[in-house]
């Protein structure tokens, strides 16, 4: 910890980032963790085959998944589902993205305040030895650690919080492929006639 100290004041906004980081994501980890529904979406579509519109409504109503949500939105607006169902990926889009230009913008600025804290710490360097000259090459190289310890901790920021983020947005993508797979069989399914 003391060494991280020896980055400067550079290092504040850098805490600041990975703190930040770390917390979006536990949160979107936890939130990603808990959204998988294939199972629930094969049982809706069972109960819409069978023409158990009521139970089906009941069981969407109750579940918090995005993938469930959108379904409902077909199941209340059955005679308009495919608008309806557009309406309500948009909003889960949105609910999944949340917290992802954070990270983004963590992954893109803590190598430049990292960069801003060398340049700060080689500024330093100089002025002490215009100052002193070269007969103290102690207080030379504590501005040039000043500088690489910033750096180092910039772009390990940014690593720590890229991996997860690019992650993030695969799992984004595959829900919305998952999403667009079971709106079309649910939209097929309400527009199949009455059995008489």
């Amino acid at each position: 910890m003391y060494e991280l100290l020896k980055g400067g004041w550079m290092m504040l906004p850098l805490v600041v980032c990975s703190v930040v980081a770390i917390a979006v994501i536990i949160e979107r980890f936890f939130f990603f963790r808990r959204i998988g529904a294939i199972h629930l979406a094969e049982e809706l579509l069972g109960m819409i085959a069978d023409k158990r519109m009521d139970d089906a409504a009941d069981m969407a109503k109750r579940s918090p998944l995005p993938l469930i949500r959108v379904m409902l939105a077909g199941m209340v607006n059955r005679y308009q589902s495919a608008k309806a169902m557009e309406a309500a990926v948009v909003n889960e889009l949105a609910a999944m993205r949340r917290g992802l230009p954070v990270l983004d913008t963590i992954v893109t600025l803590s190598p430049l305040l990292g960069l801003l804290g060398t340049i700060i710490g080689m500024i330093n360097s100089f002025q002490i030895m215009a100052l002193s000259g070269m007969g103290q090459p102690h207080a030379v190289t504590g501005g040039v650690a000043e500088a690489l310890i910033a750096t180092a901790t910039g772009i390990s920021v940014a690593v720590i919080a890229l991996i997860p983020y690019n992650y993030f947005l695969a799992r984004i993508e595959r829900e919305t492929e998952t999403i667009e797979h079971y709106a079309t069989r649910l939209e097929m399914a309400l527009t199949l006639p009455d059995k008489e």
